[in-house]
């Protein structure tokens, strides 16, 4: 990961014109970081996720799913890019062409060795601060989850799992055990998502 830093000066119209096309980065307060390329673990872990994701999201009409390209305006100086985002479907007009004016409802981080502070510590007080529902750091070197949920009180929780499933409140229904992510091969992803439709509670499909 490199970093670039200027005082923190940065604005988001300056991220918009320095990151090119194809390019991961963060603003934050100001600050630009740049992703180091994905290993292959990570990346088969996030096509299959967001494949998952984008789904059920679309199983239910409930919102927009958006990949690690997509930055998410939260202030002049703060704009991060979710590995994984899900924005609910009455706030779909606040994508612009070139970012999301706003926060995302679910932001997912999958954790590497160059992003370990910034996921654990930075993004979650960026997303903390500009009221991102919930915040899921998905460790795949430590084999680890932490599902992060807004309180009243706009600080987040960590949501434990109840017989070993952790439960969206933003994604409604959506469930996962988090040894899914560990596992080689994956799971069939509509195996999986069969799974997830048939012991979660009955929601309003999306008409033909």
């Amino acid at each position: 990961m490199s970093v670039l830093e200027k005082v923190g000066s940065y604005t988001f119209e300056d991220f918009c014109r320095l990151v090119k096309d194809g390019e991961k980065a963060d603003l934050i307060d100001g600050v630009i970081y740049m992703a180091s390329p994905d290993n292959l673990d990570a990346n088969s872990l996030f096509v299959w996720l967001v494949g998952l994701i984008h789904l059920y999201a679309e199983e239910y009409d409930l919102g927009e799913v958006y990949g690690s390209r997509v930055a998410f305006r939260l202030s002049e100086k703060s704009g991060p890019e979710p590995d994984i985002a899900f924005v609910k479907k009455v706030r779909g007009h606040l994508a612009q062409r070139g970012y999301f004016d706003g926060e995302p409802d679910l932001a997912i981080e999958i954790v590497s060795p160059s992003s370990v502070e910034r996921d654990y510590k930075k993004k979650r007080k960026l997303y903390q601060q500009f009221a991102t529902k919930e915040y899921w750091i998905i460790d795949e070197v430590e084999e680890k989850v932490v599902m992060l949920r807004l309180g009243p009180n706009g600080k987040y929780r960590e949501v434990r799992p109840k017989n070993g499933q952790y439960h969206s409140k933003v994604l409604k229904g959506f469930w996962f055990r988090p040894e899914w992510f560990w596992q080689r091969p994956f799971l069939r992803t509509l195996t999986t998502l069969n799974e997830i439709l048939a012991a979660g509670p009955p929601l309003k499909k999306r008409r033909e």
